[in-house]
């Protein structure tokens, strides 16, 4: 069985640094992906970044250039660093783990950004 475990977000200033992380156990052997997803209030859930098995990386327009996904391997671990975050990045994160189809979600992490 596979567990994703999602690091506490918390409250940050507008133009502070957060990082998440997402530490997967058990049957990891399957994962090609890891996906960081976020939902506002009252918003759809939405794609943030995503990093590949091989490293690559992408990121949807409004976070690209502020946020940075990684990768710790010997650790199953992978990272969000988010940068001069702004209120519109409060939202709930999640991890998912992608093999040929979504293999499971990490618990969501509150996020507020606010002064």
């Amino acid at each position: 069985q596979l567990q994703l475990v999602v690091s506490w977000g918390g409250l940050v200033q507008p133009a502070r640094s957060l990082r998440l992380s997402c530490a997967a156990s058990g049957r990891i052997f399957n994962i090609i992906a890891i996906h960081w997803y976020r939902q506002a209030p009252g918003k759809q859930r939405e794609l943030v970044a995503e990093i590949s098995s091989g490293g690559s990386t992408s990121y949807v327009d409004s976070v690209n250039g502020r946020f940075t996904i990684s990768r710790d391997n010997a650790k199953n671990t992978v990272y969000l660093q988010m940068n001069s975050l702004k209120p519109e990045d409060t939202a709930v994160y999640y991890c998912a783990a992608v093999g040929t189809t979504l293999l499971d979600w990490g618990q969501g992490t509150q996020v507020t950004v606010s002064s």
